[in-house]
C-alpha cells in the first residue's frame, strides 16, 4: 500500500513536471519569434542607386515676390558637381534663379562668376561687371542680392563672411565684408 501511494505521487508529480515543461517550451518559443520577428532586416522596396547616394539638399536664399523678404529654397544637388568649388556652383544656382513661383531672381542676368576662393572663413567672390546692373535707386534691391549671396555660402560650415570683387577688382558700392 505504501508502494502504491509513492507511485500515485510518482505519476502525477510526473505529470505536472510534463505539463510544466511543455507550457514553459511553449511560452519561450512565443518570446523567441517575437524578438527575431523585430530583429528582421529592414528590405527597401526599392534600392538607393548610386546616384540617389551622392546627391544633398543645399538652401539658396530668393526673395519672396510678394514680401522682397528672403526666404530658403531647398535644392537638391550632385556632390561631385558641388565638391570641387561649392561657392562657385552655389553662386550659379543663384544667378539662375529659383524654381518656386513664389520667388524672384535677385542677380542680375549675364553675371559670371570668375573666381572663387577662401582667405580665413570668408569666400573672396569675384564676379563680372554684370553683378552692377541693378536698379541703383532700389536699395532693397541691392540689399537682396547680397544677403541672397551671403545667406548661401554660409549655410557652409567653413563660411562665415563674403568679400565681393568686381572684375578683379575692389568695388566701391560692394567694398564691405558681409557676414550673415
Amino acid at each position: 500500500m505504501k508502494n502504491k501511494k509513492i507511485i500515485y505521487i510518482f505519476t502525477i508529480a510526473l505529470i505536472v513536471i510534463l505539463i510544466a515543461g511543455y507550457f514553459g517550451i511553449r511560452y519561450a518559443k512565443e518570446k523567441e519569434k517575437e524578438k527575431n520577428q523585430f530583429e528582421e532586416e529592414f528590405v527597401p522596396e526599392e534600392e538607393i542607386t548610386e546616384e540617389q547616394e551622392r546627391q544633398t539638399i543645399v538652401s539658396l536664399y530668393f526673395p519672396n515676390k510678394d514680401t522682397e523678404e528672403l526666404m530658403p529654397e531647398a535644392r537638391l544637388v550632385d556632390i561631385k558637381d558641388i565638391i570641387s568649388n561649392p561657392y562657385e556652383k552655389l553662386v550659379y544656382l543663384l544667378i539662375e534663379g529659383p524654381k518656386s513661383d513664389k520667388a524672384v531672381k535677385v542677380i542680375p542676368e549675364n553675371t559670371n562668376v570668375l573666381k572663387t576662393y577662401m582667405e580665413g572663413d570668408c569666400v573672396i567672390l569675384d564676379l563680372s561687371k554684370e553683378f552692377l546692373n541693378y536698379s541703383k535707386d532700389n536699395q532693397k534691391q541691392k540689399k537682396n542680392m547680397v544677403n541672397s549671396i551671403v545667406n548661401t555660402l554660409t549655410e557652409l560650415t567653413e563660411v562665415n563672411s563674403v568679400k565681393f570683387m568686381i572684375d578683379g577688382q575692389v568695388n566701391e558700392e560692394f567694398k564691405d565684408v558681409y557676414v550673415r
